[in-house]
């Protein structure tokens, strides 16, 4: 039950900054310190930040909704995800990149969500299955 939960909460998180990333890109990205520009910047925020969202925002809530079938889909995709983002985090920090405050936010839900996950596909992996 606690694996729905988590996999609805992070449905909803992902549902509401892709919309936001969506309807207002440049909003998003100024409000986060991000200065974009270009010919294709709105169009790639959308696709990015917004459509990707969207998308993660599907399968986390199929996961919460469906669990017999999409739970463990939906926490590979987020412990691959969220350490893909946790491990290119980590390497800018080396490299020197100072980020700011809101930034540490995104990186700080980024690795719990990513412990969070992995934790998870091992408790869902210790269950025992009907026979």
């Amino acid at each position: 039950m606690l694996i729905r939960i988590f996999l609805a909460l992070i449905a909803l998180m992902f549902l509401v900054f892709g919309l936001w990333s969506l309807f207002d890109p440049l909003g998003m990205t100024a409000q986060l310190g991000v200065e974009t520009s270009g010919p294709n910047n709105v169009f790639e925020m959308r696709g990015i930040y917004g459509g990707v969202s969207l998308g993660a925002a599907a399968l986390t809530g199929l996961g919460a909704a469906q669990p017999a079938g999409f739970e463990r889909p939906a926490l590979w995709f987020l412990a691959a995800y969220m350490g893909g983002y946790t491990l290119s985090r980590a390497v800018s920090l080396i490299l020197g990149d100072t980020p700011t405050l809101s930034s540490w936010g995104f990186a700080s839900f980024e690795v719990l969500t990513f412990i969070l996950a992995c934790i998870a596909l091992r408790v869902r992996g210790n269950r025992k299955s009907p026979a």
